[in-house]
């Protein structure tokens, strides 16, 4: 499936309107005995459904001219929702402000406010209890090679 993935990464990234719209990932399943292609695109300053819907359009006839996928198929163009993992610096620098929960490779997890995107990491601001009922408040660094992922808190406050 690596093949057909790395395609439609291809396919899907050369049909994004313009620089500020990126590719987030290519989810390939199968349902029913068909193909269903969840591609995830995002943007600078967020996508809307007419976006996707041409970038859907221009995906599905370059599928069909080049008959790249013979059977039936589904294909599913949509911006990456709340719960989906965020990749890449671009998706970062778009919630700077946000309260993240980032697990770590090392398996433990720090939840704080994206305060920056560096080079190679993030920095947050995270809270932690201090002696008695006192909250502390930490800047730290991490690396995005030590990240595991990184989801996006949605507060109803």
């Amino acid at each position: 499936m690596g093949g057909l993935n790395q395609t439609i990464s291809e396919i899907a990234s050369k049909h994004l309107p313009d620089d500020s719209h990126f590719l987030v990932g290519v989810l390939i399943s199968e349902k029913s005995g068909k193909k269903v292609l969840n591609v995830l695109i995002d943007g600078d300053n967020g996508v809307n459904i007419k976006t996707c819907a041409t970038v859907s359009r221009s995906i599905s006839e370059e599928i069909e001219a080049s008959e790249i996928i013979e059977d039936a198929y589904i294909l599913e163009v949509s911006s990456p929702g709340v719960d989906y993992p965020l990749s890449g610096k671009r998706q970062y620098q778009k919630n700077i402000g946000r309260t993240l929960k980032v697990i770590l490779s090392a398996g433990s997890e720090v939840e704080g406010v994206l305060l920056e995107v560096l080079d190679a990491g993030i920095r947050l601001n995270s809270k932690k209890k201090g002696k008695g009922r006192k909250m502390i408040e930490e800047e730290i660094n991490l690396p995005l090679d030590e990240i595991e992922k990184s989801i996006v808190q949605v507060s109803f406050k």
